[in-house]
């Protein structure tokens, strides 16, 4: 059995892993990216207090991984979302929506969950073709 080739992909444009895992993985014609929190990589924490811009730093830590390896937003073909707490879920979808705009738009799921790492109120991870 012949494994696909796997590569790793890192940038300090984006927060370090805290845990033994990459932020991504390319995988064949898609890349893997680990759930990113809305940790600021230039201060290295959480700056933003609503759910809202925690997602917009979220999305730019996924874009900056993607910017590492050659590709953006537009390549991602599903995307997860989980959140502390569901009552942020229209702040959240509306930057969402800002931030995906190419169609068709990537599939998703959203849901709670009780927490998240470093005290996050969100955590976005995705996967990306790009072959």
């Amino acid at each position: 059995m012949t494994l696909v080739k796997q590569t790793a992909i890192a940038t300090d444009q984006a927060p370090a892993a805290i845990g033994p895992y990459s932020q991504a993985v390319r995988a064949g014609d898609f890349i893997y990216i680990s759930g990113q929190l809305p940790i600021n990589p230039a201060v290295g924490a959480i700056e933003a207090e609503d759910a809202a811009g925690q997602a917009a730093q979220a999305i730019d830590n996924l874009e900056a991984i993607l910017r590492e390896a050659g590709h953006s937003l537009a390549n991602i073909v599903k995307a997860t979302v989980f959140l502390t707490d569901i009552a942020d879920f229209a702040a959240v979808n509306q930057v969402y929506a800002a931030r995906f705009t190419s169609d068709p738009k990537p599939a998703r799921a959203a849901f709670q969950v009780s927490a998240l790492p470093a005290g996050a109120a969100v955590e976005i991870e995705a996967v990306a073709y790009v072959g």
